[in-house]
Formats: C-alpha cells, structure tokens, sequence
C-alpha cells in the first residue's frame, strides 16, 4: 500500500465530521455530518427530511471535506473527495449501523430517545471517485490524488 494512501486512512481514521455538499439544481448546500469508514467509503447517518437527504433523492453526486480548523495556513492538512452518496439497505445498512457504533460507541446504549431517533434515519455510503490529500506543510495549496485501489 503506497505511503500517500496509508497516511490518507490514517487522517480518515482519525477524525470524525465531514463537510459534504450536495445539489439540486440551482440550490446548493453544505452539512457538517459525522462519518465513520471503511478504506475510503464513508457511512453517515440523516434525516429524510434535511436538505442534504432531499437532494441526494435526486441527485447522487457529492463533494465533502475533512479537515480540522487551524489557526496558521502552513499546517492546513485535510481530505478532499468528489463522488457519490447512495442510501443503503438491509445488509449494508447493518454494516454501516455496526461500523458507525465501533466508533461512536453512544450509538450501541440501550437508550430509548438514541434507539427512537435511529429507526428515524436514513444510512448512506460516499463512495469516492477522486479524492486528494491536501498538506500545506509541503507548500501552499500543496495536495495529491490519492490512489483508491492498491
């Protein structure tokens, strides 16, 4: 596995809220969501009714961004991704509740308002087909493509 993509599962690994944009014509829109992945797919949880679920029911294509919120520009390190979100069923649906509660273990406490609020949302997987590792340590605006596939 080359170095870029080890260090780029690595970032993935380590953070937890993407930024993914969506479309519907003319109306464009960004939601903070927390993520969880595996390899470079990223599972997520929504409400049918926000406006990022609303426009995936039209439109697939997403862009998202993984970074933290630094002070100086030289340290800006961070995912950029384009693709697709699609909204998962019965097998990968579980697959991703069970990833998601590895992660974000309050997912998995036998709390009814946490039990009722899930049998509310829908599950997605981007999947990506470019995505770039950006890292202003090695310059201004410095990023690579990252490979998906070894």
């Amino acid at each position: 596995m080359s170095d870029l993509r080890v260090q780029a599962l690595r970032y993935l690994e380590r953070h937890q809220v993407m930024t993914l944009a969506t479309a519907a014509g003319d109306d464009l829109w960004a939601a903070a969501l927390f993520y969880v992945n595996l390899d470079f797919s990223l599972f997520f949880l929504s409400a049918g009714h926000t406006r990022h679920a609303r426009h995936l029911k039209g439109s697939s294509r997403v862009a998202a961004t993984i970074q933290e919120d630094y002070r100086d520009w030289r340290e800006i390190k961070g995912i950029q991704l384009e693709g697709t979100a699609d909204r998962l069923h019965g097998a990968e649906r579980a697959q991703a509740i069970t990833l998601y509660g590895r992660k974000f273990p309050v997912i998995g406490q036998p709390v009814a308002a946490i039990a009722e609020a899930l049998a509310r949302v829908d599950w997605y997987r981007v999947t990506p087909a470019r995505l770039y590792f950006i890292d202003n340590s090695k310059g201004f605006g410095h990023r690579d493509e990252v490979p998906l596939t070894d």
